[in-house]
This record gives C-alpha cells, sequence and structure tokens, in this order.
C-alpha cells in the first residue's frame, strides 16, 4: 500500500511566498499521517492563467522546482509540484515536476493538452510525451487538467503499466460536475486509481476545489470540499492487478485494427 496525499490548496497570485508556506505546512502533516508523496494543484503558487507573456516562465532548475525540493528534503515526502517552463525560444511550457523525498528530480510532465477556449494554445507550448515515476513501489503517471477529457492519454498510460494517475488542475467551478464525473471514468476504464487534484475556492474565485480519488472500479475513495485542505488516501498497487486481471480490457484492446479504423473515416 502507498499513501498519497490531494493537497488542495487556493492558487497564489500575488502571494507565492504564502502558497509554498501552505504547501510545506500540508507536506509535513501528509508526512507525519505516514504519506509517501504529496501532490499540490496546477500552477498553485503562481495561478494558472491561460494568457501569458512570451518569454516568462522558468527553467527546471529554477527557484519554485528548487523550493519544491526543499519541502520535499524537509519532510521526506516525494513532491508533485507545477510551474510555468520558460521555452528556448519559444513559449513556455505548463509542467508538472515530481521530486522524490531527497529532493532530486524524479520527472516532468509538460501538459500535452492546452485548453484551446481560453486561448492556452496561443501562449504555450504543448508537451509531446507522457511522464511515469515511482514512489514506495506504486508506479504513477501524471496528466494535467484539460487533458482529463483525453481518455487516449489515459489509455497509453495504462497499457505503459502505470497504477495511479495524478491529475493537478485549476478545474472551474462551472465544469465540477464534469470533474466529478471524469475522473472516476478514467480510473474505471483503465483499472487503475486516478487522483485529482483541483485549486480550493475561496470568495469570488473560479475554482472551488473537489479534488478526489478513485479506485479500480471507479469507486470514489475519497473526497475534499471546496476550501483548503489535505486528502490522504491508500493506493493499493496489487488492487490494480487484480483488477485487470478479473475484467481485461487492456487486453482485449484491438490495437492492430484502429489506425485502419480511423484512415476508412
Amino acid at each position: 500500500m502507498t499513501k498519497i496525499a490531494l493537497a488542495q490548496v487556493a492558487g497564489g497570485g500575488k502571494r507565492p511566498a504564502e502558497r509554498l508556506e501552505a504547501a510545506g505546512r500540508m507536506a509535513a502533516d501528509a508526512a507525519a499521517a505516514g504519506a509517501s508523496l504529496i501532490c499540490f494543484p496546477e500552477q498553485f503558487v503562481t495561478g494558472w492563467s491561460p494568457k501569458i507573456p512570451p518569454g516568462s516562465g522558468e527553467s527546471l532548475d529554477g527557484p519554485l522546482t528548487v523550493a519544491f525540493a526543499r519541502i520535499a528534503q524537509d519532510n521526506g515526502i516525494a513532491v508533485a509540484g507545477s510551474i510555468v517552463e520558460a521555452g528556448e525560444g519559444h513559449l513556455p511550457k505548463n509542467t508538472a515536476v515530481v521530486l522524490d523525498g531527497d529532493g532530486k528530480l524524479l520527472a516532468t510532465y509538460a501538459k500535452i493538452h492546452l485548453f484551446s477556449p481560453e486561448g492556452e494554445d496561443r501562449y504555450y507550448t504543448a508537451g509531446d510525451r507522457i511522464a511515469t515515476f515511482t514512489v514506495d513501489k506504486t508506479k504513477f503517471g501524471i496528466a494535467v487538467c484539460y487533458d482529463l477529457r483525453f481518455p487516449e492519454l489515459f489509455r497509453i498510460y495504462a497499457v505503459a503499466g502505470v497504477e495511479c494517475m495524478l491529475v493537478p488542475a485549476a478545474w472551474p467551478c462551472s465544469r465540477l460536475s464534469h470533474w466529478e464525473t471524469l475522473l472516476p471514468a478514467r480510473a474505471l476504464e483503465n483499472r487503475c486509481y486516478v487522483a485529482g487534484i483541483n485549486t480550493a475556492g475561496r470568495p469570488g474565485a473560479p475554482c472551488c476545489g473537489g479534488s478526489l480519488a478513485a479506485d479500480p472500479d471507479g469507486a470514489v475513495i475519497g473526497r475534499c470540499g471546496a476550501g483548503e485542505e489535505a486528502l490522504t488516501v491508500e493506493v493499493d498497487p496489487a488492487a490494480v492487478h487484480d483488477a485487470r486481471s478479473a475484467l481485461p480490457s487492456l487486453s482485449d484492446r484491438r490495437s492492430d485494427l484502429y489506425h485502419s479504423l480511423l484512415s476508412k473515416l
């Protein structure tokens, strides 16, 4: 069993130092409760924005990643955070970073599906690869916010052997019902755990929390309210393998046929 913490915090805006202090407190509490990993929402330190000036962001060894590494080292817990990663002569990337309990970089994932309804695709560069990592013998994968609407990505992670998906997000209150439907659906169809970590709400904020985790049967095993809180849940890799054996939909796929079906449209 691997214990993970879903850290539902408010987006930072003009108060990044305050957000990092809150993250440190949550990490300390999660470690004391026996969690091996803590995940924070999408760009929670600065607050997510679809529109960002060219040249914005920082490198993977920049101040925010260093701050996440310090939180990990101070508490002996793996930390999944989020940054605006500066591009090399290009637009920045919306990137999740994962540090192990010693503060060493375990994985990075640049958001593949950018939120075109608000123009994120015009201000960011999309990622083009998945990211997996192992903590406490559980294999994790990462998707970010809008990625949740694309089951193809989650199926690729499942085929790669991922046992728990982390989905840091800045998901709006207006579409929270979609969030509550899609997270368990991605878990059920891929027979794995899925943990969605949303930005907490406050009066007038566009996000209103609702972080939740679902098991390989799509059952919700933990849920947050609207405000700041940390939810701790247990992930059992054996349950993933049992679920996939009992209902072998992954091995029954017709991957040899799918591309030819698309070509006939």
